[in-house]
């Protein structure tokens, strides 16, 4: 079958590389993709702003599946396009995507069934917001999001009064973050173990897929910027059974519960980022696809009989069933290299040199996020975040060995990256 994949990020290359695997597949297009991926999928040139040129190119080439990697054509309504003129797609809806695109809608949802999350108010008027604030219902420290979509930066934790008064303007006021910060959250600050949950869910049934840590400060500082990810890990030992089966019941059933209640049933993966307090999760949001950089280390621990693919088009045809996804013991851990600079301002078209030494390690993977080739064949930075290192061993310690020496033959002054991913 033929399967088109959205996107352009080192998640895409990762969903790239394991679908290739599927002995099913018999072509694997990207829209637009990245130069590094072409070795494993026609880059295919077409605007996936436009549903209309996406269902056009699906129809030409007879695309059986459309994978969406990234948020904004979901919650742009890619899906409901495509699935109209009868088209498979693995990604949910326009509505029930509203999961990720609001988190008032998530948090009314929370209260409305149940579901335990941190204690929150939603303001669109920054004086209300303010006394809000003075008003000491939520205790120091406090965390204040934009309701919308802001690249994993519109999280701002906030120590003191002051701090609070500027996120807040910087969002109400200042519209830093757009419509995205038109509306906001100010909640508690859960102290606990925070970890990425993700599980597979076809309208009703749903399979765990795995759970990864990840590092969204711009360093190993508690005080650095947050960014939409500076690296990950997936090991066996993150969470007990136990825990998984709380997770499920308390907050990932109620949930899709809620939504096939509401006529907007899931289909797609569904990311739950999750706060471990004192034995008892608590949801901090959700997100409507695949965890970049939390897939980049799920992905390599899948069994080698588990057919990524299949279970992609099982979900999309409402078709999943209750196998469990296996994973193998293997602990991996992806370290994101990044423009010096980012998330703020930051320079490009800088030439990286020693990937083919990297890549010709035994257990290292190379997934680009954002490089280009020069004229000359040579890979240039294209992005804030530019390449994603992934390292395998039996325990935390040997993967976070492998990787880091593997990136000394990394050869790019303007890049960095942090040392404690695994830490």
């Amino acid at each position: 079958m033929k399967v088109l994949v959205v996107g352009s990020g080192g998640r895409e290359h990762a969903l790239l590389w394991a679908l290739k695997k599927s002995p099913i597949l018999t072509g694997l297009y990207v829209a637009p993709g990245r130069a590094a991926v072409r070795n494993l999928g026609v880059l295919v040139n077409i605007n996936i702003k436009n549903p209309i040129d996406v269902t056009r190119f699906c129809k030409r080439e007879n695309i059986k599946l459309v994978i969406i990697g990234p948020e904004q054509p979901i919650i742009d309504g890619l899906a409901n396009n495509l699935v109209a003129e009868g088209i498979n797609v693995f990604a949910p809806s326009q509505a029930a995507a509203k999961l990720e695109a609001s988190k008032s809608f998530t948090k009314m949802l929370c209260k409305q069934y149940g579901i335990p999350t941190a204690k929150y108010e939603c303001f669109i008027d920054e004086g209300l917001a303010k006394n809000f604030i003075l008003s000491n219902k939520i205790k120091f420290p406090l965390v204040v999001k934009a309701n919308g979509i802001a690249a994993g930066k519109g999280v701002i934790i906030c120590n003191r009064e002051s701090e609070a008064f500027v996120a807040i303007d910087s969002m109400l006021v200042e519209k830093k973050f757009g419509e995205s910060g038109e509306e906001i959250v100010i909640e508690e600050f859960l102290v606990g173990e925070e970890i990425s949950f993700f599980v597979l869910v076809d309208g009703l049934k749903v399979v765990t897929l795995g759970c990864a840590k990840d590092y969204k400060r711009a360093d190993e500082s508690n005080d650095s910027q947050n960014t939409g990810g500076m690296g990950s890990y997936s090991s066996p030992s993150i969470i007990s059974k136990d825990m998984e089966q709380k997770i499920i019941q308390r907050i990932i059933y109620p949930t899709i519960q809620a939504l096939a209640n509401m006529g907007t049933p899931y289909r797609g993966v569904l990311f739950a980022g999750l706060m471990i307090c004192k034995n008892d999760p608590k949801l901090l949001e959700y997100n409507v696809r695949f965890g970049d950089p939390e897939i980049q280390s799920i992905l390599p621990r899948f069994d080698k009989n588990c057919d990524l693919l299949k279970l992609m088009l099982s979900v999309a045809e409402g078709k999943l069933s209750s196998k469990i996804v296996e994973l193998t013991n293997k602990t991996i851990i992806c370290v994101v290299v990044a423009s010096k600079g980012y998330p703020g301002n930051y320079q490009t078209g800088e030439v990286i040199k020693g990937l083919d030494e990297i890549e010709s390690i035994p257990g290292i993977l190379v997934f680009h996020a954002g490089t280009k080739l020069d004229k000359s064949g040579n890979w240039i930075s294209d992005g804030g975040r530019v390449l994603n290192v992934v390292g395998e061993g039996s325990t935390l310690e040997e993967a976070k060995n492998k990787v880091y020496s593997a990136l000394n033959f990394l050869r790019w002054p303007g890049g960095f990256f942090r040392y404690d991913i695994g830490s």
